[in-house]
């Protein structure tokens, strides 16, 4: 495929994946996702052909103007979309391949300061959620998901889903689904919740084999819980 021909599918991916466009003049102003993969076309194919130099001045004129930071080095596929674009940053050894969905402020960094390959491998159709770190050298499988703000250390199954910090495989076998944030649990409720009950067990079976009597501290700890879940409600409010 020609440089112009990858190009020119790259400014067609939007259609196919942002349902907020709504004409082609659109992409010129309000696409720098892809003026950031443009951009990264042109200075990678200078780079594979010896003129590192330039093909980093290209990069970074394109970093100054998309708020992007692609090493010209990064192989990436085609059909790769960076939604709104802000903020992310793909390292050097990194590889992505095609129809993958990347968001704002996702890094795909490094993790070790050794030569070779050190920075993730992103297979076909994965998509990467708003504000997550994949570090180091490994694999987020075809078909998966990361979700928002996740931090990704460990290789990622195929078909799966992975969210939390570090992340978590928390769904198998996702092959046809699409990746939506707010279907993804909320680990941190999820173990304040167990800790809770788990007080509470451990206060019953104290209260049932001593006889303690705290009646009065349940009833003050309920009136403070009552208050800052009013405090949080008329904030909401505002």
């Amino acid at each position: 495929m020609s440089l112009w021909q990858q190009i020119k599918e790259d400014f067609s991916v939007p259609k196919q994946n942002d349902p907020a466009l709504n004409s082609n003049f659109e992409l010129f102003l309000n696409y720098p996702g892809v003026w950031a993969i443009v951009n990264h076309r042109i200075a990678n194919r200078l780079y594979n052909k010896g003129w590192t130099k330039l093909s980093r001045f290209i990069s970074g004129i394109g970093s100054l103007f998309t708020k992007t930071d692609i090493h010209p080095a990064a192989t990436i596929g085609r059909r790769v979309f960076i939604d709104h674009a802000i903020g992310v940053v793909i390292g050097a050894t990194c590889v992505i391949e095609e129809d993958v969905l990347i968001y704002q402020g996702v890094t795909l960094g490094g993790v070790s300061l050794d030569k070779g390959k050190r920075h993730p491998t992103v297979k076909a159709n994965a998509v990467i959620g708003s504000g997550a770190k994949v570090l180091g050298n490994i694999i987020i499988g075809k078909n998966s998901k990361v979700g928002a703000n996740s931090v990704v250390v460990c290789d990622v199954p195929k078909n799966s889903t992975a969210v939390g910090v570090p992340a978590k495989i928390i769904k198998k076998d996702n092959k046809n689904c699409k990746l939506a944030h707010g279907d993804l649990p909320d680990i941190n409720k999820e173990m304040f919740k167990y800790l809770i009950e788990r007080i509470h067990v451990l206060e019953v079976a104290l209260k049932e084999q001593d006889g303690i009597d705290v009646s009065d501290k349940d009833k003050k700890l309920e009136e403070d819980y009552n208050k800052f879940i009013n405090a949080m409600n008329s904030i909401k409010k505002k």
